[in-house]
């Protein structure tokens, strides 16, 4: 006989705790802490380029953050991590204001999030990230897929994202940052 054994769930609060003695970097997800793989070397060098990129446009570095935790919505506790997120003023002040690095969900949300496909994570950027995003309230979402060679931009609309895929020579359009005037093959090789 075979006894099933349960993995206590963790709670935002115990997952904004945790530290394991390790540098794992992990998600909470459902209130399963989910460890994340290291990054493959394309994948940052396209949110590092794209990071530099943005700068290179105005935006203060107070305003950009890679690898910052963002509380969203779920079954259960779920925080997520994506490669390059731009946040507001406003949304700065707040996390002046704590000993973390964490977007909560009483906090403003960012103004931007990017996502770079891992292989063999396709459906958590494309369906599960999308709607918990979506439902953060998130204006705009980017999937910058190395392995499908496509960048698709995700405008909040609604209450639901809508999508326009970019492939190649194609002139990348953000509704949040009109200045952004890279092609998707640009984004995709890190500019």
């Amino acid at each position: 006989m075979v006894v099933a054994t349960q993995t206590k769930l963790m709670t935002l609060e115990e997952y904004l705790n945790h530290d394991d003695g390790t540098d794992t970097l992990c998600e909470l997800v459902n209130g399963e802490l989910i460890p994340m793989p290291p990054e493959s070397h394309q994948n940052q060098q396209v949110s590092i380029s794209l990071l530099a990129y943005f700068l290179k446009l105005g935006i203060p570095p107070k305003l950009l953050r890679n690898q910052i935790a963002i509380s969203v919505m779920g079954g259960r506790a779920t925080a997520r991590i994506p490669d390059l997120t731009i946040i507001s003023e406003d949304l700065e002040l707040e996390l002046s204001k704590t000993n973390s690095s964490t977007i909560l969900s009483d906090m403003p949300p960012p103004t931007l999030v990017v996502e770079v496909v891992s292989p063999n994570q396709e459906k958590r950027d494309y369906r599960y990230k999308r709607s918990e995003y979506a439902a953060r309230q998130i204006p705009e979402y980017w999937i910058v897929d190395p392995i499908l060679n496509k960048v698709t931009i995700l405008e909040l609309v609604e209450g639901l994202y809508e999508e326009q895929v970019y492939t190649a020579e194609q002139k990348i359009g953000s509704p949040q940052f009109s200045q952004f005037n890279l092609t998707a093959q640009q984004v995709l090789t890190g500019l």
